[in-house]
C-alpha cells in the first residue's frame, strides 16, 4: 500500500515535471530550427560576398604593390562583410539580394552605392579605389613640400644659432683683449 501511494506520487512529480522539461525541450528545438535559418542567410551572405570579391580580383591586381592602403577580405561575423579597406566595407541588405558599399566616417556610416548587380558595385569600388589613391598621392607630395619647408627652416635656425653662437665667441675675445689691454696699460708705473 504504501509502495503504491508512493509510486502515484512520483508518476505525479514526473507528471509535473515534464510539462517544463518538454517546453523547454521544445522551445530549444524551435530555437535551433530559427538559428539553423540564421545560419542558412548568413552562408547565402557570405556566398554573394565572395562572389562580389572574386569580381573585384582584377581591379586589386592593378594596384601596385607599395600600396598598402586596402586590406580587402570577407569577414563573417554576425553581419557578414566584404571590406575594401579599414573604413569601407560591402554588406547586404534587407532584403539579402541587394549589396549596399558603406563607409565609416566621424559622423556615421555612409553609404556610397547600393545596387543588385555585381558590375555596378564593381564600378562604385573601382571609383573610390581610384579616389583613395589619388588622395594618398596629395598626402604623400604634401608631406614631401612640408618636408622640403621644414628643411630649409631648421637650416634657417641653424644659421641664427650658429651666428649667435660665432657672437658670443668673439665678444668673449673682444672682452679678454680689452682685459689684457687694460692690464698692460695699467701695469706697475715706475
Amino acid at each position: 500500500m504504501w509502495e503504491s501511494q508512493k509510486n502515484e506520487n512520483e508518476s505525479e512529480a514526473t507528471e509535473n515535471a515534464h510539462p517544463l522539461k518538454d517546453a523547454v525541450r521544445e522551445a530549444r528545438i524551435e530555437a535551433a530550427e530559427r538559428s539553423g535559418v540564421v545560419v542558412d542567410l548568413r552562408d547565402a551572405d557570405v556566398a554573394r560576398l565572395e562572389l562580389l570579391n572574386e569580381a573585384l580580383d582584377p581591379l586589386f591586381k592593378e594596384i601596385p604593390g607599395d600600396i598598402e592602403l586596402f586590406d580587402r577580405g570577407v569577414s563573417k561575423g554576425d553581419v557578414p562583410r566584404l571590406w575594401i579597406d579599414v573604413v569601407a566595407h560591402v554588406e547586404m541588405g534587407r532584403d539579402k539580394r541587394q549589396y549596399r558599399f558603406m563607409q565609416d566616417t566621424r559622423y556615421g556610416r555612409v553609404i556610397l552605392a547600393e545596387s543588385y548587380e555585381v558590375p555596378a558595385l564593381v564600378q562604385a569600388i573601382t571609383r573610390y579605389v581610384a579616389r583613395r589613391m589619388v588622395e594618398r598621392e596629395g598626402v604623400l607630395s604634401d608631406d614631401a613640400m612640408r618636408g622640403a619647408a621644414q628643411s630649409v627652416l631648421r637650416r634657417a635656425q641653424n644659421k641664427r644659432r650658429w651666428r649667435a653662437v660665432r657672437t658670443f665667441i668673439y665678444g668673449l675675445i673682444a672682452g679678454v683683449a680689452v682685459l689684457f689691454a687694460l692690464a698692460m696699460l695699467s701695469g706697475p708705473h715706475s
